[in-house]
């Protein structure tokens, strides 16, 4: 007796619901994401073999140019507009809460505070051009620091309280052709704070010592 052949039938998958998870998820993280504002210093940073990772939070990074212009850059919006707060103290500057909200989203500023106010109070559309003209922040090449706008910025950096036990690191960010003394003072300037460990930020190139 001959074998009962059972009709295959194709199997149908309905991806109806997958398709609307996917771009419940899409919508999602378009809403979600923010984006890096653009950077108004550009640096161009050396190569180097070290590998260790630069930590991506609770970070100041210092940013040197070519011209030796500071700018500097912290990632916790909480401490920049508490830092902002001190600083304003000091120099008896008064900034409005539209002003903090704009300074605590900039990304990266090289505005002595002489100049803050016209950096935060201007147009959107031209923030960006007005952030990448600003003549950076004063340093002190007599290294007395006593009129220091940089060494002001991360004394009260460093006097915030953290939300957290994790305390706020540096990290050095220079042009491959900045003239050292600008290097050294920055470097006097965390030094003389104490802040002896701190990272340079470089690009990552191949060993040429390591085994292949």
């Amino acid at each position: 007796m001959g074998k009962i052949k059972i009709k295959r039938k194709s199997t149908a998958l309905d991806m109806t619901a997958m398709c609307d998870v996917a771009f419940l998820l899409l919508t999602f993280f378009m809403l979600t994401t923010q984006f890096r504002p653009p950077e108004p210093l550009t640096v161009d940073i050396p190569s180097s073999i070290v590998s260790i990772p630069i930590p991506n939070k609770d970070m100041a990074v210092i940013s040197i140019g070519k011209d030796g212009r500071v700018f500097l850059d912290v990632d916790q919006q909480q401490v920049r507009v508490q830092a902002l707060n001190m600083m304003a103290e000091k120099y008896n500057i008064k900034f409005t809460d539209a002003e903090k909200v704009v300074f605590s989203n900039i990304g990266p500023f090289g505005a002595p505070m002489n100049n803050m106010k016209t950096l935060l109070s201007a147009d959107p559309t031209s923030r960006d051009e007005i952030a990448g003209k600003m003549p950076g922040i004063g340093l002190d090449t007599t290294e007395n620091f006593s009129k220091c706008e940089l060494f002001d910025w991360v004394y009260r950096l460093r006097s915030v309280k953290q939300s957290s036990d994790t305390k706020l690191r540096f990290a050095i960010k220079g042009d491959m052709k900045t003239q050292y003394p600008a290097v050294k003072t920055v470097i006097a300037i965390l030094q003389k704070q104490n802040v002896n460990q701190f990272s340079l930020i470089t690009n990552l190139e191949a060993n040429p010592l390591a085994k292949k």
